[in-house]
């Protein structure tokens, strides 16, 4: 079976996008896709990229431009107001959920608490109470995101995804052909079916 590597941080609308996109995406082309964790932040600093919303023009562009694709796509979409959001809490629960086997209820929880109902994920209390209210026990969460090798992951994959060329978040691998942006989708299904 092919595979699509999807290198993502909950931190970035894009990859909100993307993610809404891929169960359909998965069935059409018959591939299996790869939920790759890593810390944007981190990817930032190894490449000197930056987050738009750092750069006015951009911030206000991006916008109008995630608006159209949600519209596209017929998903919700609402620009969060805490943005940016420091993820590394939660994307050391997205290494831990993989590990756990109960990732796709954890991201579904957190993409709709970033993107879809807006809520300050930057704040731990307000973490947990999305975390309990799809079903997750708050304090084993804080437990697992504290191991060490659930950092040690995330550390990995940041720095594999970075290895690879990675200097945002989506990134799609199929095979050695990168493909960046949730825009790029179109070409990554086309790589999948050749």
């Amino acid at each position: 079976m092919k595979k699509v590597e999807f290198f993502f941080d909950f931190g970035s609308p894009t990859t909100y996008l993307a993610h809404t996109q891929m169960p359909a995406l998965a069935k059409r082309s018959g591939a299996e896709v790869v939920y790759r964790p890593m810390l944007l932040g981190g990817v930032f600093k190894a490449t000197g990229n930056q987050s738009p919303a750092v750069i006015a023009a951009k911030s206000k562009w991006m916008d109008g431009d995630l608006k159209a694709f949600a519209k596209r796509y017929g998903v919700p979409y609402a620009r969060n107001p805490w943005f940016p959001v420091n993820t590394m809490m939660l994307m050391r629960g997205a290494i831990a959920m993989q590990k756990e086997g109960r990732f796709a209820p954890y991201a579904n929880a957190v993409f709709q608490a970033m993107w879809v109902e807006p809520q300050n994920m930057n704040d731990p209390q307000v973490v947990g109470v999305v975390l309990a209210k799809a079903g997750f026990e708050p304090k084993e969460m804080l437990g697992l995101i504290e191991d060490q090798s659930v950092k040690d992951a995330l550390r990995a994959n940041t720095g594999e995804a970075v290895s690879r060329g990675v200097f945002g978040s989506p990134t799609f691998f199929v095979g050695d052909r990168m493909f960046f942006g949730q825009d790029r989708l179109d070409f990554v299904e086309e790589a999948l079916r050749n």
